[in-house]
């Protein structure tokens, strides 16, 4: 979870800031494209990161906290996205907004209104700014859609279609999320869209600790790690062991190895006075 915060979130939250701090007739499309890329994987791995900390340090205690986050960005819908996107908060609300609201239990255009009223409430949830009331209905919205018959389209939909769209989604939801305004984030969609000229506006962005960081973040958003872990733990066979004893424990201690080597990396990061946002701070 520190890891995660310090070595991706921090980093990625530079051109982010940037981009969004700029103003959108000043952004070429690939400017723009990467201050939202960034600021998606920002939001993730700053929320999944102390979220993740917040569950260790409660085992330290005893204490058992749910998963708040299940790799979100590889999501083939937005149903799919919010199983998957801070579990408590979807949690919370269907226990205690949508099932009393009816649920989809009384046909889908009632379900479609307890969705719309659900999301309406979470944006809310998130500050009184019309960006966050629309990036709930914008939510809402697409819910709604899946729901009522896109979804069983999805589904028959290819693979890489039905994460191509998911994420489109995601990412045009979080540039209303990240706006200031609503006319913030009409003109940074404009931008994203080629409404400007090329004018080198990612040149001032880009930067070799970014590219690094960036295909880190994007591998370290899906099972990969994990999967990874597992098959060096499972090359470390009793015969191995016996054989080489060394290379057998670092195979089978990989993860720990790991996140030592990131717990180490992190903490210089912090040490040097690095970049630190909090950006959930005024959630």
């Amino acid at each position: 979870g520190l890891a995660q915060k310090v070595l991706i979130a921090n980093v990625v939250a530079v051109p982010a800031n940037a981009a969004f701090a700029l103003d959108p007739a000043q952004l070429d499309a690939a400017g723009a494209w990467l201050g939202a890329l960034c600021y998606t994987l920002q939001i993730y791995f700053d929320f999944c990161g102390y979220s993740t900390m917040a569950i260790g340090l409660a085992l330290m205690l005893g204490f058992h906290f749910p998963q708040n986050f299940n790799h979100p960005y590889i999501a083939q819908s937005i149903a799919d996205f919010w199983r998957r996107w801070h579990m408590s908060l979807s949690a919370w609300f269907r226990d205690y907004l949508y099932v009393p609201l009816g649920g989809n239990r009384r046909g889908p255009w009632m379900t479609c209104r307890n969705l719309l009223v659900v999301f309406l409430l979470c944006g809310l949830w998130h500050g009184a700014n019309w960006t966050f009331v629309v990036w709930g209905l914008w939510h809402g919205l697409f819910l709604s859609v899946e729901r009522i018959g896109f979804a069983r389209v999805l589904a028959r939909a290819p693979r890489l279609l039905r994460h191509t769209y998911a994420l489109g989604v995601i990412i045009a939801g979080w540039v209303i999320f990240r706006a200031g305004t609503l006319e913030q984030a009409r003109a940074y969609f404009a931008a994203m869209l080629g409404a400007h000229a090329p004018n080198g506006s990612l040149a001032a962005f880009v930067s070799t600790e970014l590219m690094w960081i960036t295909a880190i973040g994007l591998l370290a958003a899906t099972p990969l790690a994990g999967q990874v872990a597992r098959r060096f733990a499972g090359l470390a066979t009793p015969a191995l062991a016996e054989s080489a004893r060394p290379r057998a424990w670092l195979l089978q201690n990989a993860w720990l190895v790991s996140l030592l080597v990131v717990f180490a990396l992190a903490t210089t990061k912090l040490a040097t006075g690095a970049y630190n946002p909090f950006i959930y701070f005024r959630f």
